[in-house]
């Protein structure tokens, strides 16, 4: 494994075990569904089974004469709009006039036990004219008979449209040595997380509104339940228990979470939804299917001369993150290579389907692919080496794109050079005998969007709040969304690591809007770099305070004195110095309990232009990957038998941490390239579970050997960049790129499954192209 130079940091750079590892592992760990409340009911929802429905009427009077139903709601009783992006406001808790997709809520119940909820929900009847459906974002392009939503432009069902040139793309085409084009095809695939959506709240006689939920953005749910229930934000609490799996999917505000608070304050009682699997995928919010046309020019040498893109983003019913993920699917195609000229179109059409939205790299893993596999198509006709190709075009640091984003670090030829030498490229690619393959496909992802999704009130983009009494132990409070990703131990590692204190005197206190500061939640591979330059201020400052205790319990100057672990002493005299809890006491003296506050907010970066905002980030991750594959030309069965991850995070903080993304992101990337997908007949999923929607199994995932080949990034935190989403960008090319070298087939359609292996090899047969004597 090839590895960065040794940690000059006690904690930081070193393998971390997790600090709620022994509460998880013991099933001791507080996740939403073990809420327990006094008098708790039990939440239902009724779903659409049109795919696009005038509600003429919902009778619910049957329904709420049921003995033990407490509360029956339809939409007009909450009828804000809410959703993720404040520009985009298009969802309701339930359905408003028109439900717009199969599994669209249109009514809500809460009763005293789950076979009542169940019986309510059969007794109201609802009266729906059918309207049409929309399900091929191409024929929402035009003017249709009934849109989906009376925002889509121009009497469409386009959502978001946007429209970018810089430099001059024809220009550059028309003296390009060469060309390629790639017309990508890739189908809709859920987060598939293991714990499934589920909240509690509770509405007390104090006026106070308490909702628990399995959210990665706790601030941005606390707002819009403030402007769906017509309630101010002091008057509700938002608690975050431990969360089963988010990738994306838990980063909207979700009706049922609405539904939850508003059935509370309906019937006074505490109130569970607990959704089942089938719900979780019409919630979806998944990875928005996409078209894509990608071409490419360069001169005689390889060196790229121009992208120019064209998206179609089918985005189901509602809006989520969807303005962003457009403009994703063009922007972040820009690195990790110089491109002077660049053109992109995109439009993201809303269908009668479940909503599409944010999935982990969201925006940039399917154009990733088809740029790849374009970039590897012109390497063959160049007759040039993929590495070689993908060296003459590498981003240099300290740089800045054609469309401004600002390059800071960057280890991609770093990267470059790790996973050729790791995988004994020059000694096996196109070396293989038929059916084995290697290829490469390299990434580039943000660490943290610069600009927060509300701009008013400003405000930094994380706080974390430090307060130490007497006792010695140090609470740690932050609203950061730890999801599984580890971000809570990092945040206590990042404070120990200052104060030079052992770990065990960290307590992070969970997320709870009452006594947690701001932060924005856990998308957007924020966590990492924001909240862990907010965490080392805050314990620089804690720190500045015991320093100045001890040095007067020393009678010295603070600037005499270093830090060493649980000690303060003096540097001209070692044997001179005082513990931490004894200038931690003194320090108290006339204060008492010891409170510290940092902040981070990003600097002003991008161009003038609309849209400048998007993809711009404090930072960048980059990565090369290249993987082996097995192919059996007689079932079209794909083996990936190895995939050596070249990945810049800068600084590695927990590389336990680091690697379990790493590797989590591969699964996931293999999954979307090999068989998964939201299957649909009409507007009806037919594949809404567990057991028809298909993961990897774990025989399916590859040895994977991680190369964490990053220099410190001069801005992130101790060096630190983002290793949550970059590094399952570059999967999917990299065995896509593969399959060709093993058996002469470029795939351009996802997921690549065994039928359409078989087709493609019977394809190229028909041709009379030979690959490998075959």
């Amino acid at each position: 494994m090839a590895s960065t130079a040794p940690s000059p940091y006690r904690l930081l750079g070193g393998r971390i075990p997790y600090v709620e590892g022994p509460l998880k592992v013991t099933g001791r760990a507080e996740y939403t569904d073990d809420i327990k409340r006094p008098g708790m009911l039990v939440g239902r929802l009724l779903r659409s089974p049109w795919p696009h429905a005038r509600l003429r009427s919902i009778d619910v009077r049957e329904a709420r004469a049921l003995p033990g139903v407490f509360a029956v709601l339809t939409g007009e009783r909450y009828p804000t709009p809410f959703g993720v992006l404040p520009i985009t406001h298009d969802e309701t808790a339930i359905a408003v006039g028109k439900a717009r997709y199969i599994g669209d809520i249109i009514a809500a119940v809460a009763a005293a036990d789950e076979r009542t909820a169940e019986a309510a929900l059969a007794r109201i009847r609802v009266d729906a004219e059918p309207l049409p459906e929309y399900l091929d974002p191409r024929v929402g392009l035009q003017k249709v008979a009934e849109p989906i939503h009376a925002r889509g432009l121009a009497g469409t069902n386009i959502q978001k449209e946007v429209v970018q040139h810089f430099g001059d793309v024809d220009a550059a085409f028309a003296r390009a040595a060469h060309t390629t084009r790639v017309r990508g095809v890739f189908a809709g695939v859920t987060h598939a997380f293991t714990e499934p959506l589920v909240t509690v709240a509770e509405a007390t006689p104090d006026g106070r509104l308490t909702v628990w939920s399995a959210t990665q953005v706790p601030h941005y749910l606390h707002r819009s339940l403030s402007e769906v229930l017509g309630i101010p934000m002091h008057r509700i609490r938002v608690i975050k228990p431990e969360v089963g799996g988010g990738f994306g999917g838990k980063s909207d505000p979700l009706p049922h979470e609405i539904v939850c608070a508003a059935l509370a304050l309906e019937t006074g009682r505490p109130v569970k939804i607990l959704v089942d699997r089938e719900d979780v995928f019409y919630t979806n919010h998944g990875r928005h299917p996409t078209q894509n046309d990608v071409r490419i020019a360069t001169d005689a040498e390889g060196r790229i001369l121009a992208y120019d893109i064209d998206a179609l983003i089918d985005g189901g019913a509602w809006s989520s993150f969807g303005t962003v993920t457009t403009y994703y699917n063009g922007v972040l195609a820009m690195g990790p290579y110089r491109v002077p000229n660049f053109r992109y179109k995109g439009r993201r059409v809303y269908t009668t389907k479940p909503p599409s939205g944010a999935m982990r790299a969201h925006g940039g893993t399917n154009i990733r692919y088809s740029v790849e596999v374009a970039l590897d198509q012109l390497a063959e006709e160049l007759g040039v080496d993929p590495f070689v190709l993908r060296t003459r075009n590498a981003l240099p640091p300290n740089s800045t794109t054609v469309n401004e984003f600002r390059i800071t670090s960057t280890s991609f030829l770093a990267c470059l050079e790790a996973a050729r030498a790791a995988s004994g490229w020059d000694a096996t690619f196109r070396k293989l005998p038929y059916g084995e393959g290697m290829g490469l496909g390299c990434g580039f992802y943000i660490s943290g969007s610069n600009s927060p999704i509300h701009f008013t009130p400003k405000m930094p983009q994380s706080t974390v709040h430090l307060k130490v009494d007497m006792d010695g132990g140090i609470a740690v409070h932050s609203m950061q969304a730890d999801i599984g990703q580890g971000s809570n131990t990092l945040l206590a590692a990042i404070v120990a690591e200052v104060l030079a204190v052992d770990l065990d005197r960290v307590h992070v206190q969970r997320v709870d809007s009452d006594v947690s500061p701001i932060d924005l939640g856990s998308y957007s591979s924020r966590v990492t770099f924001m909240m862990g330059n907010a965490a080392r201020a805050a314990a620089e400052e804690l720190k500045g305070k015991l320093a100045s205790a001890a040095a007067n319990l020393l009678d010295v100057a603070p600037e005499e004195l270093e830090l060493v672990p649980e000690r303060f002493r003096l540097r001209a005299d070692p044997s001179r110095g005082v513990s931490f809890l004894e200038a931690l006491h003194r320090a108290m003296e006339h204060v008492g309990a010891l409170t510290a506050t940092g902040s981070y907010q990003t600097r002003p970066v991008g161009g003038s232009f609309k849209g400048a905002r998007a993809g711009t980030a404090p930072a960048y991750s980059f990565a090369a990957y290249v993987a082996r594959v097995r192919v059996d030309e007689e079932t079209g069965e794909i083996a990936v038998r190895k995939i050596w991850a070249a990945f810049d995070c800068g600084r590695p903080l927990n590389r336990l941490a680091v690697e379990g993304q790493i590797e989590g992101s591969i699964h996931m990337g293999l999954g979307q390239l090999l068989g998964e997908t939201m299957s649909y007949r009409g507007g009806r999923l037919l594949n809404p579970s567990l057991l028809e929607y298909k993961i990897p199994m774990p025989q399916q995932m590859p040895e994977v050997e991680i190369l964490l080949v990053g220099g410190d990034d001069p801005e992130g935190p101790f060096g630190a960049k983002e290793a949550g989403e970059g590094p399952l960008v570059a999967t999917l090319p990299a065995v896509g790129n593969a399959l060709h070298d093993a058996i002469g087939v470029r795939f351009h359609e996802l997921p690549i499954t065994p039928d359409r292996v078989l087709r493609g090899i019977d394809e190229r047969r028909k041709e009379g192209r030979v690959w490998k004597g075959a």
